[in-house]
């Protein structure tokens, strides 16, 4: 597939010219109770299709990691330091409590949170994060069922539990995909030792495959446990932040975060093998380069990537009725830039162009996901994060 190299200040930036709109209802957080929103201001910005309005919907969350729509329109939203919230009507809850022992520690914490399919009826939701254990620190996965009442998480299981643990702070990944059938999909990083991602019989530097119960799908190429571990889909990962389907063909893709440059969009196939450290886009941040080139036999190809990176976090591929211009096109939150990237395709998947919105706006963004109204919802890392929502400008 076509690959498209991205070099500083080729691309047409588009810098969002805000002004203020109409006030609306913000969420300020509260350790003990929920409070009522605060007054916020909405933003317009410019795009290559029209003008988006931006919204706040809460502010003051300690680093927020991820946002997810529930079945009654609420937003449950996790933060990195271990707390799980939901912000429905205006208010964000107290911490939900039983969530499991959070180490947060350099880049690890309560990471993702993912609805099962059938939540509305089970109540059933999964988490990634960081936990202490022998060796050091790792990355963990659980089922929980989320009480009624929406107070505290019952019924917390451990469904995998990565093979080494290292004292490490870095590259824990991790996000979750849902596949049709209900089976999980989720990424872990080398943690910060870059040899791990080539080894099979290592759960790093891989994107993991597993049942809802734990068990083992039959399409795993390693299955049988005798050349790699059983989990794994693929391996060659540098640190995989991002990972959703694309619910208009079925495939998986997934963001990467590479070195200093490097930055990758893939296509995961089980057992193949996407590269890093032996090849790669990135040099280390000494200016040194890593591995043996950009292309080896026997490593896929990126179907994109950003040199200089843009340190990706979460990807979304649009499939809405809001933005229908967008139909297809992945997102991409950014970290370093503090910026959403819009990557538009052609008919058979290929990335023809890229457009940056809200550069340098609102901070470090860290997830963004389609909502069921076609809005964007995204989530920033910064010690006073937010929730926004992202929808189109209403004419005048």
């Amino acid at each position: 597939m076509q690959r498209w190299l991205l070099k500083a200040g080729l691309t047409n930036i588009q810098a969002g010219l805000a002004r203020s709109t109409a006030a609306l209802l913000s969420g300020f957080l509260c350790l003990a109770a929920p409070q009522p929103v605060s007054a916020q201001r909405a933003q317009e910005f410019s795009t290559q299709s029209g003008t988006v309005l931006v919204e706040t919907l809460a502010t003051g969350l300690s680093h927020p990691w991820a946002v997810e729509v529930m079945p009654d329109g609420g937003l449950i939203v996790t933060e990195r330091p271990g707390r799980l919230r939901i912000l429905q009507g205006g208010n964000l809850s107290p911490p939900i409590e039983g969530v499991p022992d959070v180490a947060a520690r350099g880049q690890g914490g309560l990471l993702d949170v993912a609805l099962d399919p059938k939540f509305a009826t089970n109540r059933v939701l999964y988490l990634t994060y960081s936990a202490r254990g022998d060796g050091g620190y790792g990355t963990v996965l659980v089922r929980a069922e989320l009480s009624d009442d929406q107070r505290s998480l019952t019924d917390v299981k451990e469904l995998f539990r990565m093979s080494k643990f290292t004292g490490r702070g870095q590259h824990f990944g991790s996000r979750i995909a849902i596949d049709k059938d209900g089976s999980l999909f989720f990424g872990i990083g080398d943690r910060g030792q870059r040899d791990r991602a080539q080894d099979p019989r290592d759960h790093a530097g891989a994107i993991l495959h597993i049942n809802p119960d734990g068990s083992i799908p039959a399409s795993n190429p390693y299955r049988g446990g005798t050349e790699g571990r059983a989990e794994i889909w693929s391996k060659g990962h540098r640190n995989p932040q991002g990972i959703t389907f694309d619910q208009g063909d079925g495939r998986l893709l997934t963001v990467e975060h590479g070195a200093r440059g490097g930055d990758e969009v893939n296509n995961p196939q089980p057992g193949k093998n996407y590269g890093w450290p032996v090849v790669t886009y990135g040099k280390d941040y000494s200016g040194a380069e890593i591995g043996e080139g950009t292309a080896k036999e026997g490593y896929e190809q990126p179907l994109y990537y950003w040199d200089p990176s843009i340190a990706p976090g979460a990807l979304a591929v649009y499939r809405g009725s809001m933005f229908p211009e967008w139909d297809g096109d992945l997102l991409i939150a950014a970290l370093k830039y503090k910026l959403l990237a819009r990557l538009e395709r052609d008919e058979n998947g290929a990335i023809t162009s890229e457009e940056r919105l809200f550069d340098g706006e609102f901070g470090r963004i860290r997830d963004v996901i389609v909502a069921p109204d076609g809005a964007l919802l995204m989530v920033t890392d910064e010690e006073n994060g937010a929730v926004l929502r992202v929808s189109k400008a209403p004419t005048q």
